[in-house]
């Protein structure tokens, strides 16, 4: 019972990241300052690349590569935008 405990909130914290990086990735868009937007794209950066991280010790391939391809987006738009 205590391994499905564990388990459940590791699913739980693994979709709080996903969230969270979403929001940061949102809140580039809402930046008035470069800094400002670096500083969300840095977060949105280590939110996902910690739920990738989480994914995988979880056995959750697929999820993994699904927020990999997300990261990987993420710093397109980034550089294609945001960047200097």
């Amino acid at each position: 019972m205590a391994e499905g405990t564990e388990r459940d909130r590791q699913l739980e914290r693994l979709a709080q990241l996903r969230q969270r990086g979403e929001q940061r990735y949102d809140d580039m868009y809402e930046a008035h300052t470069f800094e400002d937007s670096d500083i969300c794209y840095r977060d949105a950066k280590d939110c996902f690349d910690d739920a990738i991280e989480l994914a995988a010790r979880l056995g959750l391939e697929e999820e993994a590569e699904a927020l990999q391809q997300r990261l990987w987006h993420i710093k397109q738009v980034y550089r294609s935008q945001f960047s200097r």
